[in-house]
């Protein structure tokens, strides 16, 4: 059953293991600048502070927020905003031209023709909705922490649940330029037979489901590079195409700062899809596994997902992309 979002079980920590976990943990071997970075090594443990409401988890550092998790009814999911490095936010929570773009948050499209998007008009929440019960939370001096949760895929007047989510995240502690990983695993369960889908792929719209990051509207000179180099953009400032991991770059006040996303090789449908814009203010990444075409799911079964993101400085080249994935395995 799920329980009310309270002051209590906000603050309990874990003791349950099968539901859904975000672990903010230590990685190490990563080069960014040539050298090795140790995420978690080099900072001060009184460097961080943590701050905690019945809604919000969120990390510190003199002063600044380097990531918040948000968990609140207002919103139609659970997402992180902001996501910060070197002081600089990379993420854009709702802004006015798609109102359900949460900095970074994962949504299916459409599970049996019902929207879990975009929102209602009428409503103001998608027709699908998405249940989730509080986190459960335990942080760490280093700056990492442990946030548990489990949703549910629900649908119709009875809010009838057809599909569950355990959620497992893990988070290094920053490093000491404030580098850090966020791997994100999630396995749905289907409780009726379902059809996951996305409106398929136009010039300037469509084929998007899932893992998505909306980047902040001050990201200029933005790019994208995949594992052989740098991506192609059409004329419309979009890009589709299949690879193991990506990098979202640019310069945020003249800093050089980048997102990249992996995708497992164990993932289904590995490489993933991607559709990419970087078009006016639209800065946004989705590793769409259903760009291709729908996926269904029977009655009973499972499937497994893992993503690593890792918010860095500089402008990476393909060789650190390919080093972060042989790292990452």
């Amino acid at each position: 059953m799920f329980t009310p979002i309270t002051p209590s079980s906000v603050t309990r920590y874990s003791h349950n293991v099968g539901t859904a976990l975000i672990l903010l943990s230590l990685s190490a071997g990563l080069s960014i600048t040539g050298q090795p970075i140790l995420f978690g090594q080099g900072v001060s443990q009184d460097a961080f502070q943590w701050q905690r409401t019945e809604t919000t988890l969120s990390l510190n550092a003199d002063d600044e927020t380097v990531w918040k998790f948000c968990w609140g009814s207002d919103a139609s999911k659970p997402y992180f905003h902001p996501i910060a490095v070197g002081g600089r936010t990379l993420t854009w929570n709702q802004p006015a031209d798609h109102i359900w773009h949460h900095g970074l948050w994962f949504s299916w499209k459409y599970i049996n023709g019902v929207n879990y998007w975009e929102l209602d008009r009428e409503s103001g929440l998608p027709a699908g909705r998405t249940a989730w019960e509080s986190p459960d939370v335990e942080t760490h001096n280093d700056g990492s922490a442990t946030i548990r949760m489990q949703l549910r895929y629900q649908q119709g007047d009875a809010l009838v649940t057809v599909l569950t989510e355990d959620r497992k995240i893990h988070v290094s502690a920053p490093s000491a330029d404030g580098s850090f990983t966020i791997d994100w695993q999630s396995t749905f369960r289907a409780t009726i037979d379902v059809t996951l889908d996305r409106t398929p792929p136009q010039k300037n719209y469509g084929g998007y489901a899932g893992l998505s990051v909306r980047f902040a509207k001050d990201l200029t000179n933005r790019n994208a590079i995949g594992v052989a180099g740098p991506l192609k953009f059409d004329d419309g400032n979009r890009h589709r195409g299949h690879g193991k991991a990506v990098d979202y770059q640019g310069t945020i006040d003249g800093t050089a700062v980048g997102l990249a996303v992996l995708d497992h090789p164990d993932n289904p449908r590995h490489p993933t899809p991607w559709y990419i814009v970087r078009s006016g203010q639209m800065g946004y990444i989705n590793a769409s596994l259903l760009h291709d075409s729908p996926l269904k799911m029977k009655k009973g079964e499972h499937l497994t997902f893992r993503y690593r993101l890792i918010a860095h400085l500089e402008n990476w080249t393909d060789g650190q992309l390919r080093a972060a994935c042989d790292q990452w395995r």
